[in-house]
């Protein structure tokens, strides 16, 4: 996933930290029932610079989840993007079983805790 965003509303801190959040760190190659190294938890970075905001992100993500986070900081190589049928999955889908059980708890999540970052 590319995330593309506005820095002087949401800072890249602040979006690591809901990243963060949003998952769990510390499982291997799976996410929930989601198994295989697609789930793997990971960040990928386009220069050092960012390099170093997801290692401090991953820092941070250790006071809540503890040391035994999984998270990979890896370069870029290639990224493709998703098939058409995948862009704005849940939005186009919002009652697909998925969506239901996996996703809009996760969004019910995001909106809850980090309401003053949503518009």
């Amino acid at each position: 996933m590319n995330v593309t965003f506005d820095p002087d509303k949401i800072s890249s801190e602040q979006i690591l930290d809901i990243f963060f959040t949003l998952h769990d760190p510390t499982q291997l190659n799976r996410q929930g029932a989601d198994v295989g190294d697609q789930y793997r938890s990971a960040m990928f970075y386009s220069s050092e610079s960012q390099k170093q905001v997801f290692t401090d992100a991953v820092e941070r993500a250790k006071e809540i989840w503890g040391s035994n986070i999984v998270t990979e900081v890896t370069p870029l190589a290639e990224n493709f993007e998703a098939e058409d049928y995948h862009q704005d999955y849940f939005e186009k889908n919002p009652n697909q079983g998925y969506c239901l059980a996996v996703v809009a708890p996760k969004v019910s999540k995001v909106r809850a805790k980090f309401t003053s970052l949503l518009r």
